[in-house]
């Protein structure tokens, strides 16, 4: 299996082109194997790139766990990648069909290659029942939630997949600790009975009302230096909390993503690199 290892900030993936080959039998296995960071390529999950019937390519996201998730938006930026860099459709603007539909993507493109992506994340799904929680309000905002030892706000969005936002105070963000916090925490928000498909938790440190400071733990994966629609949930959060803009910097452990959550259309834009590491084979038999 040819495989192309590629990162969004940090958050990377082993991307299979499955235009040109046949994709795995058994992509969830696969993506447990390629993701071990000692005994395989070492990655946050596997993506595969299919045909697509809708728009120029399809794109499938595994978990490191295996799981597949509907949505990764630092994946569909290299997704966008690869389908340009790779001839599949070398068109500055895309349409990728992902588990929460179509999604529009403009490339800034040098020297023939893809080095931005902005990216329509689609509007903001703010009903409890489709986030899905059974917290109350539509969306829960800034409701408590006790996760041992502490009690925290959460507000939850989901960017077509589901997302738990929290401002801790800089615990979270203090070097050199003994004990991450997020280390601990981030498990249990994951898999509270509350987040009934599980979820990703997000910590964040607000510098003024355009610039954050976030880390992730990501729902199968653990922490990750980058959440794309993590970034994307932060963005409206801190509008429905009143605590940030519409147009947002976020700083992430692996780099800089903009935001903008657009009152023209409700849909949030997200604007951030793509790279491609390296290629190789990897053996399916």
């Amino acid at each position: 299996m040819r495989f192309t290892k590629m990162h969004g900030i940090g958050n990377d993936y082993v991307y299979v082109d499955c235009v040109r080959q046949k994709p795995p039998a058994d992509p969830a296995a696969v993506a447990v194997a390629v993701s071990d960071r000692h005994f395989g390529i070492g990655s946050d999950g596997l993506i595969l790139i299919c045909p697509s019937e809708r728009a120029d390519a399809r794109m499938r996201m595994f978990n490191a766990d295996g799981s597949e998730s509907e949505m990764c938006g630092n994946g569909i930026r290299c997704v966008a990648k690869f389908v340009h860099d790779h001839g599949i459709a070398t068109k500055p603007k895309l349409a990728i069909e992902t588990g929460r539909g179509v999604l529009s993507v403009d490339l800034e493109v040098k020297d023939g290659k893809a080095v931005r992506v902005r990216v329509n994340m689609g509007e903001p799904i703010l009903e409890s029942a489709k986030i899905p929680t059974t917290l109350p309000g539509d969306p829960p905002v800034n409701v408590p939630l006790y996760v041992a030892p502490e009690e925290y706000e959460v507000t939850c969005v989901s960017m077509g997949n589901p997302h738990a936002v929290f401002y801790p105070g800089d615990a979270f963000f203090e070097s050199g600790q003994l004990h991450d916090p997020l280390a601990s925490c981030g498990p249990l928000v994951e898999n509270a009975p509350i987040f009934p498909r599980r979820i990703n938790a997000h910590f964040v440190k607000v510098h003024s009302p355009n610039e954050v400071t976030m880390r992730t733990w990501e729902r199968g994966s653990g922490i990750t230096l980058a959440c794309g629609t993590g970034a994307c949930a932060v963005c409206v959060a801190g509008v429905l909390t009143g605590r940030t803009a519409r147009k947002l910097l976020a700083h992430l452990p692996g780099g800089d993503l903009e935001l903008e959550w657009s009152e023209a259309d409700n849909c949030v834009y997200m604007t951030g690199p793509a790279t491609e590491v390296f290629t190789g084979e990897w053996p399916t038999a």
